[in-house]
Parts: C-alpha cells; sequence; structure tokens
C-alpha cells in the first residue's frame, strides 16, 4: 500500500518592494514573520528572479546602453529596440533563432531562452524612462549564499530556488523553471530505484527543482499579485547540495538546436 504524501506551498504577503541592495535573507526571514508562520529545517524558499535581480543591481537604463552593428542588424529582423538587442547579446553566448518579436539564445548561464530572460514588467518604467531588468549573475551563487546566510542566523538547514518563467521549445506557454538551486538536487536520478513490481527504472531522471518551480509559479503569479517568495515544507527527497546547473542538457545532446 502507497503512504501518504504532503507538499503545501505558501505565497507570502507582506513582501515589500525590493531595492538595489536589499538584504534578501532579512526580507524572506521578516515575511515569514509577517505571515504567522515559523521557518523550519527541511524547507525550501522559491524566490522570483526578479526580486533577486533588482537586489542585486541588475536593472539597466536603455538610454546608457550603445548598440552594435550587430544589434541593430538583428533589431531589424526581430523588430525590436536595438539597445535591448545589445543587452541581450551580451548577455548570451550564441544567438540560436531570430523571428519578429524574439531573439532566441544561449544564455551565458547554460540555458536556451527567449531575449535572455531580459524584462520590463514590474520594474517601475514611466515616460520616458525606459529601464529593463537582466537576469542575476549567478543564480546559484546567491542561492548558496541565502541558505549559508539563513543557516548562520537560525541554525537551520533550507534550500533555496530562484524561478523564471522560461518557454519550451515543443511547447506552447511559459513555465516556472529554477535558474538557481541550493540545499537540494536540481535534478533527481531515479535509476535504479524499483517500480510497483520491482523493475528497476532505467532511464528517468526527474527535474525536480523545475517541477517545485512550476508549482510555486502558480501561486507567485505572474502580473500585479505582490508575491514572489513562496514557502515550499513537506519536500523529502532530493535534499543534497544541488545547483540548477545539473538541468542544463549539454549542446552535444540538444535534439532542438
Amino acid at each position: 500500500m502507497a503512504t501518504p504524501a504532503e507538499l503545501t506551498l505558501r505565497a507570502l504577503g507582506d513582501v515589500p518592494l525590493i531595492q538595489k541592495g536589499d538584504d534578501l535573507t532579512e526580507v524572506i526571514l521578516t515575511a515569514i514573520t509577517a505571515n504567522g508562520l515559523t521557518l523550519q529545517s527541511g524547507d525550501v524558499i522559491l524566490l522570483a528572479q526578479k526580486i533577486v535581480s533588482k537586489a542585486e543591481g541588475r536593472t539597466i537604463e536603455l538610454r546608457n546602453v550603445t548598440p552594435s552593428a550587430e544589434a541593430f542588424e538583428i533589431a531589424a529582423r526581430s523588430d525590436k529596440d536595438p539597445r535591448v538587442v545589445e543587452l541581450i547579446l551580451q548577455e548570451s553566448n550564441e544567438v540560436l533563432r531570430v523571428r519578429s518579436g524574439a531573439v532566441i539564445v544561449a544564455h551565458r548561464l547554460g540555458f536556451v531562452a527567449a531575449n535572455a530572460g531580459i524584462d520590463q514588467s514590474n520594474i517601475g518604467n514611466t515616460g520616458d524612462d525606459e529601464k529593463v531588468l537582466l537576469l542575476p549573475i549567478d543564480p546559484d551563487g546567491t542561492c548558496l549564499a541565502i541558505r549559508e546566510t539563513v543557516r548562520s542566523r537560525t541554525g537551520l538547514d533550507i534550500a533555496v530556488v530562484i524561478i523564471d518563467s522560461i518557454g519550451r521549445a515543443w511547447r506552447n506557454g511559459t513555465v516556472g523553471t529554477a535558474i538557481g538551486v541550493a540545499g537540494m538536487a536540481g535534478l533527481l536520478d531515479l535509476r535504479t530505484r524499483p517500480d510497483l513490481y520491482g523493475r528497476p527504472l532505467k532511464t528517468s531522471e526527474l527535474g525536480l527543482a523545475d517541477e517545485l518551480a512550476s508549482a510555486a509559479s502558480l501561486i507567485m503569479g505572474q502580473a500585479n499579485e505582490g508575491r514572489p517568495i513562496v514557502l515550499a515544507r513537506g519536500l523529502t527527497d532530493g535534499r543534497r547540495e544541488g545547483t540548477a546547473r545539473e538541468l542544463i542538457r549539454p549542446k552535444e545532446m540538444d535534439l532542438f538546436r
């Protein structure tokens, strides 16, 4: 007989608008208390990429960007602002596809993404003050730093995941995806585990951090919800030191390029 299992996710309220230089660990701990919760060892904190990028000062004013000749050429093909295209090129290792409205690239962090994950929503653009937000410099490193700071301040052993909404080559729509991980497996190897009939699994590898990220994204929201932090409790498998880099398929094995 199967044993019961439960995973709970709680999107925290009372999270302030994040500014450059804010202490995200303090923001997290304060929000947990304000929501009447108590952090426990084994919990997973999931953070929207946007608040991490804001805290790290990854907001760029377009008036300070000078497009290259390549940026102008790609901008003409994609109907995008040449200054944004220049930032896409700076954030990427390779341009894979170009079409109207999208430049598909291999991001410097390793994954394939439209427009290098650069975004203009929920960053306070008003009038002629045009700004964009880039992805964090080192999401895995940021997750590890927050995990270690929480441990030093509270003595608790938690995991931290940074998530972003990313499209997929073979499906419509974006899903929450882990771009930074610490304190849990990014990729969970299930090979050799027995199935219900005792047959060992031969090829099963689970994108554990991505599955948790997609669940958290549902209650974070995408528009004006203002819920960028989710507390997950009940995840028992895959508790080890891991990274989001585990989830990136090597280029030579990527059949969609």
